[in-house]
């Protein structure tokens, strides 16, 4: 495929379009891909940014047929807020997860508590499915069908849907960067389980939501996986019995970005952090957090 373009209508495979919002930035490449899936009705996925000439590019690309489902993958600020306007000028119902804190798990609700917030593409939490989606569960149009899976780590309400053979992916796996695990929202240790289940799809070609087409999951999915165990590796090598800031963990394990992308980069340290701390492999003085100081436990 070649580079989307914004607001240019982008045939991919059959029975599956692309169009590129204009949002391009550090955390979203080119910007966010939305995928438009049928002939007669349309499922759009990923909407995108709440943006005037976007929706207007998604709405003349369906005419002659009719949006009848608006799927999000996940409530990040670069994929869902879209989905309200598109819907009231469609009457077509929006479906995702849940609101943008369903699924955490109880230590990033701890976390929230404590007044930890998002980072990274931002959180919309006004964003509120009409109909919820889960693991199982078929979206059919008269030429479609979506297949949901549950894909939490980088945002714990994360879906993907299989499409036949494709399967868009929304931000878990990426052709062009490393995807973000931003606590509270982003699990490390389901970011692992859904990485090593992705790879197991056979025959599958995936469409993330920022950048070009996988055509090989299955070994960008094992460079993943070694990727982040090698920086796990890496922080249990600097942990010590001395406790660490993350900032300054996070200097010595990541060496090799601009000092820009490092505030990304301690969001990282602090999800595999949380990660090690509930494997009882490192601790945090005085509680877990991002300002802790954290040693081998």
């Amino acid at each position: 495929m070649r580079r989307l373009e914004p607001g240019i209508v982008q045939d991919l495979a059959p029975g599956l379009r692309g169009i590129l919002a204009p949002n391009p930035g550090p955390m979203t490449h080119w910007g966010t891909n939305t995928f438009l899936v049928g002939e007669r009705d349309i499922a759009v996925i990923d909407p995108g940014p709440d943006n005037a000439d976007h929706v207007n590019a998604i709405l003349n690309a369906a005419q002659g047929a009719r949006i009848t489902h608006i799927l999000v993958t996940h409530a990040h600020l670069d994929h869902s807020p879209l989905a309200r306007r598109l819907a009231a000028r469609t009457g077509a119902p929006v479906l995702g997860f849940g609101r943008a804190d369903a699924g955490r798990k109880p230590v990033m609700e701890r976390l929230v508590a404590q007044g930890l917030a998002g980072g990274g593409e931002g959180v919309d939490f006004d964003f509120a499915p009409d109909r919820t989606l889960a693991e199982g569960d078929r979206v059919t149009g008269a030429d479609w069908a979506l297949d949901v899976l549950q894909t939490p780590g980088h945002f714990a309400g994360h879906l993907a849907f299989r499409f036949g053979d494709l399967l868009l992916s929304g931000d878990h796996v990426m052709d062009w960067s490393s995807s973000l695990v931003s606590p509270p929202d982003g699990d490390l240790a389901d970011f692992m389980t859904t990485s090593r289940r992705l790879r197991d799809l056979a025959g599958v070609t995936f469409y993330p939501a920022h950048g070009g087409p996988i055509l090989d999951p299955a070994e960008r999915l094992g460079w993943l996986i070694a990727h982040r165990e090698a920086r796990e590796a890496a922080i249990l090598n600097v942990l010590g019995p001395e406790p660490i800031s993350i900032p300054a963990l996070t200097r010595t394990v990541y060496t090799d970005i601009p000092a820009a992308m490092l505030p990304a980069a301690e969001r990282n340290v602090f999800a595999h952090l949380i990660d090690l701390a509930e494997r009882n492999l490192a601790a945090a003085t005085p509680g877990l957090g991002l300002a802790a100081r954290y040693h081998r436990a």
